[in-house]
């Protein structure tokens, strides 16, 4: 029994330690300049305002933008059941009260996952080549589920603020094992 629990553990080991260097390395990526489009990954909107995690993602989205003129921006989230607002229509307003000009923004509004934001934005705007941007932790797996639907991406990835962290890297952990394991 216990080099069963030896071999669970250093297992366990294993897989942090091959999931953290597959994290850090898609977040260490830096896209081209002058992309045609970027898909920034929508995340929790608290009472119209955007959780750190999200603002860190729009922020690191507008840099890019304000170097990139030409570039066309789709946010992509939907309205979960704790939201006011669907999370693509608040990172739009986001994007315009920052000085980005409507013409530059792209909207889906229906995506309530990784998978859904990926898919619903190919879908609805028959993109196929995007600069990817979501946080640090979340750049792997959002890359691998575009790859498996068929996107080319690039990664730009926002740093994760100190307070989302310990929750957003353990459930990261969980998601890309489930992602191995049971999704295309």
């Amino acid at each position: 029994m216990k080099r069963l629990l030896q071999i669970c553990i250093i297992m366990i080991l294993i897989y942090f330690i091959i999931a953290t260097s597959l994290m850090v390395s898609a977040a260490k990526q830096k896209p081209k300049q002058n992309a045609e489009y970027i898909l920034i990954l929508g995340a929790r909107v608290y009472d119209d305002r955007l959780s750190l995690a999200l603002k860190a993602r729009m922020d690191k989205a507008l840099t890019y933008l304000y170097r990139n003129t030409n570039t066309k921006v789709i946010v992509s989230g939907g309205q979960g059941h704790n939201e006011t607002i669907a999370e693509g229509v608040a990172m739009e307003r986001y994007l315009l009260e920052k000085g980005v000009s409507q013409e530059r923004i792209l909207v889906e509004d229906r995506a309530t996952s990784t998978y859904e934001n990926i898919k619903y934005t190919m879908d609805k705007f028959s993109v196929n080549k995007v600069v990817l941007v979501s946080n640090d932790f979340h750049m792997y797996r959002a890359k691998l589920i575009a790859k498996r639907l068929g996107m080319e991406t690039e990664s730009l990835a926002a740093p994760t603020p100190w307070k989302a962290k310990p929750k957003s890297y353990v459930r990261e952990y969980i998601a890309i094992l489930k992602t191995w394991l049971f999704d295309q």
